[in-house]
């Protein structure tokens, strides 16, 4: 089974597992949601991070064990472990953040001295409107330009993907301050309100093989990489190479990347 997709450790199971291990507890699982604005989803307590999560996105929780909770992420059902501290029983969301960043403000004045910082997609319980501000249920105002209804969809994912470009390259980075390349892509069609799972050999079973030309919005994969078509020309993505979200020309990339050793493109994928 694969790691990341099993909710189940030594101590228990999801209770919603086809096929769950014998031997350890099995829990419906609790809906808690994250508290700060960017934290690190690990592959064990204290461990590499795998991904990142949001501020006020859910995350189900299935257990507590020296201070760290283990669950997955309902929306890519993405498992791992959290530092206890970072989630709570929060309000319910009734917006998100649609652009790379922004901030929260004590004071419904751009300039006050910032609270927080915000990434993309950040989950936020919105209560009112004071003047350009919305106003958050936990606290705080964000700029009315930067938040849209749970309902929002982003009318083209290569867009939206464009928004990140300089951002800097971060393994497992999900954020405005860090991304990597599949992290990227799964930022991007969540906005466009696509289901994308979060690492890029899984996003090799997206959509269908492509015989003929490559358009807009298609994927291009190699082994441990994945990189988003612009144009017939151009590829976005978010790499080592430049360590930054950047465009390159497909064949320069594909030239490229082989001569580094990582071999060719494996995968070209339309959705």
């Amino acid at each position: 089974m694969d790691r990341r997709l099993t909710p189940a450790n030594g101590r228990v199971a999801f209770q919603g597992m086809e096929v769950p291990p014998p031997g350890v507890r099995l829990v419906p699982g609790q809906n808690m949601r994250i508290t700060q604005p960017v934290v690190d989803l690990c592959a064990a307590p204290a461990g590499a991070r795998d991904k990142q999560m949001l501020l006020g996105q859910g995350f189900t929780m299935l257990d507590i064990h020296d201070g760290w909770a283990f669950g997955f992420d309902p929306v890519d059902d993405y498992v791992g472990y959290l530092p206890q501290e970072v989630i709570a029983q929060a309000e319910s969301p009734t917006h998100r953040l649609a652009v790379r960043q922004s901030h929260i403000y004590p004071q419904p004045d751009f300039k006050s001295r910032e609270m927080a910082s915000l990434s993309f997609l950040s989950e936020l319980e919105v209560v009112g409107e004071v003047g350009r501000f919305a106003e958050l249920a936990s606290g705080g105002f964000v700029p009315l330009q930067h938040v849209e209804p749970l309902s929002w969809v982003a009318a083209d994912a290569v867009t939206v993907a464009e928004s990140f470009l300089g951002t800097p390259y971060l393994w497992g980075g999900n954020c405005g301050s860090g991304i990597d390349c599949s992290g990227l892509v799964q930022l991007a069609l969540w906005a466009a309100g696509r289901a994308c799972p979060r690492d890029s050999d899984m996003q090799e079973s997206l959509g269908a093989d492509i015989d003929g030309a490559l358009q807009r919005g298609d994927l291009l994969f190699w082994k441990g990489h994945v990189a988003m078509v612009v144009d017939e020309n151009r590829i976005i993505h978010a790499n080592a190479h430049h360590m930054a979200v950047a465009y390159e020309g497909i064949d320069a990339a594909i030239i490229r990347i082989e001569a580094q050793g990582d071999g060719p493109v494996i995968a070209r994928r339309r959705l």
